[in-house]
């Protein structure tokens, strides 16, 4: 007997896995407030030296002339023929008032008395707080590498935490410390005080962003999982439009961060009645607790209650002897086709959120400001879960993973040779690519869920999290790569998708299976299903009786 038929019995999906969706939509908002925040705080707004230092040596020449005249003969012209945002003249240049673009041959300085901003999009941001711009421009985007570097941390450990104390005790503490470590950001008064914090704030924030999909998925059944993580993603896509949307109305960047993070109060409220996952208590052998929150869901589910029995026969075939065992990462790599599992879905996890936060990061360049470009790149997520749901009924998890991958890899090359001038199309471009790559996350987390067993699922989301965020922390270094050659982050970041697409060819498909309860069920492939190479009929899934193992073709 597995647990699949008392979720059968309670309902796979009603208005209990419901309430505990719409429980968890809170927090999961706030994740991409965190997650793309440095879109906004960290904006680099357009600036210039400040003419302190020369108006202190030259004071009665300086209040005889305009403030067009003050900045010709100050600062030297830049490329696109405005006043250079990092050098300045080391005295005034008083002959430039007759011909200013003869100051691009006269030597300048880097600015002595700091700058001045522009502070028509934001009031104040990290950058115009620490003066991150020129030489220190760099510190900007390395802003978003620690936050992901907390992230990867924080996936590894509460991956481990999540499956030995629990779902529901294990995100608690998240909403806790993602609370108290984004309001003490938001009152940083230095820049290394404000990255550690920002780290942390990762650290913690990833509980969220991993438990909560695991915890529906652990009180739906089979049919209903692509419903759940489609619906699931709303709250991420609700989250990202609301970031736009507050962002746009709250210019400074300290209350921004206030903002984005008030919400994980109600989220710790409403915990008080968030069920743990009876999957895992019966995993553990926690027959009566799991019985507990069962009868609960068959109550508000208007269904029988399960009998005692029935979930002792479960605990005493699939989870005694499991509970004896300590699992830990190195379980995802001790059996042959776990191992090869863990080592090829893990590469594509960084190549899916290489590319997503390599598009997402970048809210400029379009035509459009950067609010509504945000808002455009959110509003996309719609229909691209969407058509995750209805085609993953269709051609399955695989498949799709690999045609998404694909198609967002094309778009980026896509991008590489518009014109600049036609911004329409690359915009329409950009953003179709954004969807697709969306569709792919989408896609991963479900199919991830449904590669690994009970037992060391959470740890197997926690270490491909992991690896997603060496790609997310990567993304933004990328980016700076196009002082390199301007279009090398746009090479590279089409390569990654296009070699994972490849990639995911080898992994195995999961439709319509249930969830495997132990390492056994992989291995011995008891809930597993095997693609059946033919030449008649290539990329057909069956259903499978033989232990043959279809991730070792070809050894």
């Amino acid at each position: 007997m597995k647990f699949e038929s008392i979720l059968e019995e309670v309902k796979g999906f009603g208005r209990y896995q419901l309430l505990v969706l719409l429980m968890l939509s809170i927090p999961r908002m706030v994740t991409p407030g965190h997650f793309l925040l440095n879109n906004f705080i960290a904006w680099t707004p357009p600036h210039r030296c400040d003419l302190g230092s020369l108006a202190d040596s030259a004071p009665g020449l300086f209040g005889n002339l305009s403030q067009e005249q003050m900045l010709a003969v100050s600062i030297p012209l830049g490329g696109d023929g405005r006043p250079d945002s990092c050098r300045m003249f080391s005295e005034p240049q008083l002959q430039l008032l007759d011909n200013v673009s003869a100051g691009a041959h006269l030597p300048a300085v880097a600015c002595r008395s700091g700058w001045v901003y522009d502070n028509d999009t934001f009031t104040s941001t990290v950058v115009t707080e620490w003066d991150l711009v020129c030489d220190r421009r760099s510190q900007a985007k390395t802003l978003s590498t620690f936050f992901f570097l907390g992230v990867m941390v924080g996936a590894v450990a509460f991956g481990y935490l999540s499956d030995k104390f629990g779902r529901r005790n294990t995100i608690l503490v998240s909403y806790v410390l993602t609370t108290v470590f984004g309001f003490a950001s938001a009152f940083a008064n230095s820049y290394a005080l404000f990255a550690v914090l920002r780290f942390l704030t990762g650290v913690s924030i990833t509980g969220i962003s991993i438990i909560s999909l695991i915890l529906v998925l652990e009180w739906v059944d089979s049919a209903s999982r692509s419903l759940v993580v489609a619906i699931g993603g709303m709250s991420w896509v609700g989250g990202n439009m609301l970031l736009a949307g507050c962002a746009w109305l709250i210019r400074d960047w300290r209350t921004l961060t206030l903002t984005m993070t008030a919400p994980l109060v109600v989220a710790i409220i409403c915990w008080w009645w968030l069920p743990e996952s009876a999957r895992w208590l019966l995993a553990h052998g926690r027959v009566k607790e799991a019985q507990r929150y069962l009868d609960k869901c068959a109550t508000i589910n208007k269904r029988q209650q399960t009998s005692k029995s029935k979930l002792e026969t479960i605990a005493s075939e699939e989870a005694v002897e499991e509970h004896k065992r300590h699992y830990t990462y190195l379980h995802l790599f001790k059996t042959p086709r776990l191992r090869r599992i863990s080592l090829l879905i893990g590469v594509v996890w960084f190549g899916v959120a290489a590319t997503y936060y390599g598009i997402s990061l970048n809210v400029t360049g379009f035509g459009l400001n950067m609010f509504l470009t945000h808002f455009i790149y959110s509003a996309i997520e719609v229909p691209a879960k969407v058509m995750v749901y209805l085609l993953l009924k269709v051609i399955g998890r695989r498949s799709l993973l690999v045609a998404t991958l694909l198609l967002s890899g094309i778009c980026v090359a896509a991008n590489i040779f518009i014109p600049a001038d036609l911004w329409h199309l690359r915009a329409t471009v950009a953003i179709l690519g954004k969807g697709l790559s969306e569709a792919s996350f989408t896609t991963i987390f479900l199919y991830t869920a449904e590669l690994y067993p009970t037992v060391i699922r959470q740890n197997a989301l926690g270490y491909n999290n992991s690896m997603a965020r060496v790609g997310v922390a990567v993304a933004p270094l990328i980016l700076l790569l196009e002082d390199v050659w301007t279009v090398l982050p746009q090479v590279i970041i089409c390569l990654i998708p296009i070699a994972c697409g490849l990639l995911s060819l080898l992994l195995p498909e999961t439709q319509g299976v249930r969830l495997p309860e132990s390492i056994d069920d992989v291995e011995k492939q008891r809930v597993m299903q095997v693609f059946v190479e033919s030449t008649q009929a290539p990329g057909i899934f069956l259903e499978s009786k033989s232990t043959k193992d279809p991730l070792s073709h070809g050894n």
